[in-house]
């Protein structure tokens, strides 16, 4: 892929308008939240990516699935109940407006969540020199 927001785009563009309008909301409302993230095709569907994925978007017939993973899903499970779930992805349904303000929250977990990894991993403990007698 030689240009990752046309790749984008042509997705969006794969979908009726109402699909269309919703994946443009949650793309918007996700670039907001993780304004340094790149924008790749991961998986075959839109994701935001620092050092690795944040998170996936798709379309479908009735809902945007939104992928956070699971840890970002079990942190926000009361704020979801409204919503059907599984493991590491939320159903967003069409008919209804996206929740803005709670998407931004769960993608600034996100980023918080690459970024302790990330800070961890650059100071990993020292291994400590083990002399076999």
């Amino acid at each position: 892929m030689s240009n990752n927001i046309y790749d984008i785009n042509s997705y969006i563009e794969n979908f009726p308008e109402t699909v269309q309008a919703q994946l443009q909301a949650i793309r918007h409302i996700i670039s907001k939240a993780a304004p340094k993230a790149k924008e790749v095709i991961s998986y075959g569907i839109p994701t935001f990516r620092q050092k690795t994925n944040l998170v996936h978007y798709a379309g479908y017939k009735i809902h945007i699935g939104f992928y956070p993973g699971p840890k970002a899903i079990a942190a926000f499970k009361n704020d979801l109940t409204a919503y059907k779930l599984s493991k590491a992805t939320v159903q967003f349904p069409l008919d209804k407006k996206l929740p803005a303000a709670l998407i931004t929250r769960i993608v600034k977990f996100c980023v918080k969540q690459e970024e302790e990894k990330a800070a961890k991993n650059a100071n990993p403990k020292k291994i400590t020199e083990v002399k076999y007698v």
